[in-house]
């Protein structure tokens, strides 16, 4: 899909044409097309959207009205929303600006073009006959250029992306989203974005990663980490931030066999490696001047005759051992060794994105991704982005008292703590292995997909991961 802007008075020639005004200046008052006044002042007091067809040189024309009552992030996000869904129907839409004040217009740029986005998204691959979205090109038009406008459009075209390319994972059929898929499209993306890839196949994690190597063995799928890099600083040595994604991209819980209703949404638990590597490539390709790396460990949770079982021990990359209690609490025990892995590049700070525990579902539901840490000042920068583009997260406390319950009778740890604050203790057992960086973690359990009628990845949080890098950009 092409969006532009355009300097100028709208001059479509066969596209549907969206108008946007707000209270402030209703079209219904001042328009000089009297088809907008009229279809603005169709709208009852609670609407913001209305659509027509007015006939034009002999053709009929799809005409919109996008009456904005409140203009902060949230208002307008539902507003976009409604008007995209209609703007997937036309091949070419062009949108008039021109009545917004300058800062409204940005910020209507960036929300439309991502609502956009999202309403044109298909996921057809394995489907015998496509039906993809007719909408082609999208032009914004204002009176005057405007740089501030065109850098909020290349920024959405970026994070549409980087969404896009997180669903596509997450919603791609195990069989065929295997480790070695994510991994080979991870490098593929990432490269042609034009940041650098490294794959650490199996013998590393074999022979360096022992927690890792106890989820991944049991699978006949070879595991692999990755790792992506980007130097967008200006200073190339400056410390990265990176970003750590759980890959696992099929959990049958293992020897801890999940209850088999739903079990097929597990191919979902690659949903933190598809967040992070969507918005890696995002910042990428906005070309943000910060250094990055991403990190995803990726393997299977399988109950193969060489899995894990209750009661082993394992030890971990930096020398901690591991009680296994629960093979279904693998997430934590793969992430850990990334963890340990990620200190080598002495990085600013480390955050973490995982579909890590049900608990947070009980806790949070599916609206608000759960946010834990050990350094405030990170977790409220990553509050700071949830709360600019709406994608909700919500701290839970990480006191150390909660660390009381991983303690292990035969280990150093032991990977559950029971069914009390699961969420915490979960984030509790990584703590352990980020305790010499700055770091925090996002439970995504409840955020990453959609169930029922309405099935697929939702591309969350990378809309979060990526305000948090451009914050940090600045």
């Amino acid at each position: 899909m092409e969006f532009s802007i355009k300097a100028g008075k709208m001059q479509p020639a066969q596209a549907a044409v969206l108008y946007v005004c707000t209270e402030a200046c209703p079209c219904s008052a001042d328009h000089p097309g009297e088809a907008v006044k009229l279809l603005c002042g169709s709208l009852e007091e609670k609407q913001q959207f209305a659509e027509s067809k007015i006939v034009e040189n002999g053709r009929l024309r799809p005409l919109a009205v996008l009456r904005l009552q409140e203009t902060g992030r949230a208002a307008l996000e539902k507003a976009a929303a409604e008007a995209a869904k209609w703007m997937q129907d036309q091949p070419q839409v062009a949108v008039d600006l021109n009545r917004l004040a300058a800062e409204e217009a940005v910020l209507l740029v960036e929300v439309l073009a991502l609502a956009v986005g999202q309403a044109a998204y298909r996921f057809d691959r394995f489907k015998k006959e496509a039906k993809p979205a007719k909408l082609q090109q999208v032009e914004f038009y204002l009176d005057e250029p405007s740089k501030a406008v065109e850098e909020a459009l290349r920024i959405a075209q970026a994070l549409n992306y980087g969404v896009k390319l997180c669903k596509d994972l997450g919603n791609t059929a195990p069989n065929v989203c295997t480790p070695a898929f994510l991994a080979q499209t991870a490098k593929e993306e990432a490269e042609k974005a034009g940041a650098a890839a490294k794959i650490l196949e199996q013998d590393y994690i074999r022979e360096n990663m022992g927690s890792f190597w106890s989820v991944a063995k049991g699978s006949v799928q070879e595991p692999y980490l990755i790792e992506l890099s980007y130097q967008g600083a200006a200073d190339k040595n400056a410390a990265p931030l990176v970003l750590v994604g759980k890959g696992i991209t099929f959990d049958t819980g293992g020897i801890s066999l999940k209850p088999g209703e739903a079990m097929d949404e597990m191919k979902y638990d690659m949903c933190g490696a598809a967040s992070v590597i969507g918005a890696f490539v995002a910042a990428v390709r906005a070309k943000l001047p910060i250094n990055l790396v991403a990190v995803v460990p990726t393997c299977e949770n399988m109950p193969d005759a060489g899995a894990s079982k209750p009661g082993d021990i394992v030890t971990a990359m930096d020398g901690t051992t591991i009680e296994i209690l629960n093979t279904d609490a693998e997430g934590r025990l793969i992430l850990c060794d990334a963890l340990t892995y990620a200190a080598q590049f002495k990085p600013q700070a480390v955050v973490d994105v995982a579909t890590l525990t049900g608990a947070c579902i009980i806790a949070l539901g599916h609206v608000a991704s759960g946010l834990l840490g050990n350094d405030q000042e990170l977790v409220d920068k990553l509050l700071g982005a949830s709360r600019t583009v709406n994608d909700k997260a919500w701290q839970l406390p990480l006191f150390d008292e909660y660390s009381e319950q991983l303690k292990s009778n035969f280990a150093d740890l032991q990977n559950i703590g029971g069914r009390p604050a699961g969420t915490i203790t979960a984030a509790a057992f990584l703590a352990h292995f980020a305790a010499d960086y700055k770091w925090a973690h996002l439970d995504i359990a409840g955020t990453a997909w959609k169930s029922g009628k309405d099935k697929g990845a939702t591309g969350r949080p990378v809309p979060l991961l990526l305000q948090f890098l451009r914050d940090a950009a600045v």
